[in-house]
């Protein structure tokens, strides 16, 4: 009677443990997929920061760009001291704009008076680029806002040279490389 008693508590145990077997077996099936499913948002985790690590690099050049482009053309645009160098300024900048017709022809004029006289040469116009700063703002789009101040040496015949600073707001695109709008305010 005691052998069956042992026997039947060993047997017991014998099916207690083949249970707790099959319930870790599964509990370690289902830590394994935890696992694989936690590597997988890891990774997951990794492309999408990688990612954005890839945008903010490509919007810092293109910030940059877009400033040196609008001070390249602030350079181009307000240094001349003849008729012949005023005409060749938008020959300068040309392959950094992409401008409207009206605006072109708006900032581009001929710089002649009303007769067809070089309003450059008779009057001895000169003006000289001196330094700017650039700023960006906002990406829109595929468009980045920018502002520069830049200073400017005006003169002409018997007149002191003077220093004068202008506001150029612009709009430069991403895709294109160009800046596509250019607003000038003169502050003095």
């Amino acid at each position: 009677m005691k052998n069956k008693i042992l026997l039947s508590i060993i047997g017991l145990l014998l099916i207690s443990l083949g249970i707790m077997m099959s319930i870790t077996n599964g509990k370690r099936a289902q830590i394994k997929q935890v696992r694989k499913e936690v590597s997988q948002v890891n990774k997951q985790q990794k492309q999408v920061t990688t990612q954005i690590d890839n945008l903010q690099t490509t919007y810092n050049a293109n910030d940059a760009t877009a400033k040196r482009k609008l001070l390249e053309f602030a350079k181009a645009y307000y240094t001349f001291s003849s008729q012949s160098d005023y005409d060749k300024r938008f020959s300068k900048v040309s392959g950094i704009v992409s401008l409207s017709k009206d605006q072109q022809n708006g900032l581009f004029d001929s710089g002649l008076d009303a007769t067809g006289g070089s309003r450059i040469d008779n009057l001895g116009l000169t003006s000289q680029y001196q330094t700017a700063t650039g700023y960006t703002s906002d990406l829109d789009n595929q468009t980045i806002e920018v502002l520069a101040t830049v200073i400017v040496q005006t003169s002409g015949t018997g007149e002191k040279a003077i220093n004068q600073i202008i506001l150029l707001h612009s709009w430069f695109d991403t895709k294109t490389q160009k800046l596509t709008s250019i607003k000038m305010n003169q502050i003095q």
